[in-house]
């Protein structure tokens, strides 16, 4: 039976009988950040880390962290919500994904992203002393929630630290970013994050520009 990673996410926070265990969360972008934090504020004591290799360009990397820290102030977060910030190391991702280059997008390239970016908050999480840790990966209907909880309880084994599980999509999670979005003004990038997703996001626009003549 397919698990429902919502309900055991419900189920793991009443459990918590008004204790705020330390979590932290890893951000792909403030969009998807704005419903999960939303949810997450009030049962735990939130810390939010910032690492996303897999940016292209840096541009992009710097535009939407700004997106991230705005949202936080715009959103009264700033003395709410901690932020661990990591540079822009490209160089993790690229040597990470050597040889999966020509990979379709959401094959196996795409798992070891994902992998990569968990393996950095489990360890950040298990270092620092966090009681659980997550991402927001899973609110976009674009991404796999059982693969990122798979890879996220693998590596809660791995490392010794709790796994939140989540599928952050469910009970309106995503269209409740779009409305944060619309509220806060907020960048909305429209590709995934890496040089593949956005060479895949202007290959239609390419296309549809040369359907027309020159003038």
């Amino acid at each position: 039976m397919e698990r429902n990673y919502q309900r055991e996410q419900e189920a793991l926070i009443a459990g918590l009988q008004g204790e705020r265990p330390r979590l932290l969360l890893h951000s792909c972008c403030g969009p998807c950040s704005s419903s999960v934090l939303e949810r997450l504020c009030e049962p735990f004591e939130v810390t939010l880390l910032w690492y996303n290799p897999n940016l292209y360009p840096e541009a992009e990397y710097d535009r939407r962290l700004e997106t991230q820290l705005r949202l936080l102030r715009e959103a009264g977060l700033e003395e709410k919500v901690h932020v661990l910030l990591r540079p822009w190391r490209s160089e993790d991702y690229t040597e990470r994904i050597r040889g999966l280059e020509n990979e379709p997008e959401h094959g196996r390239r795409c798992t070891v992203c994902i992998r990569l970016r968990l393996e950095e908050t489990a360890k950040t999480a298990k270092e620092l002393g966090f009681a659980y840790f997550c991402t927001t990966l899973s609110l976009s209907r674009h991404k796999n929630a059982p693969l990122i909880n798979r890879l996220g309880e693998e590596l809660a084994a791995a490392w010794g630290v709790a796994w939140l599980p989540s599928d952050f999509k469910k009970k309106g999670g995503e269209l409740r970013s779009q409305e944060l979005s619309r509220q806060y003004g907020l960048y909305r990038q429209n590709y995934c994050g890496c040089a593949f997703s956005l060479a895949a996001a202007e290959r239609p626009q390419q296309q549809k520009e040369g359907n027309h003549p020159d003038p």
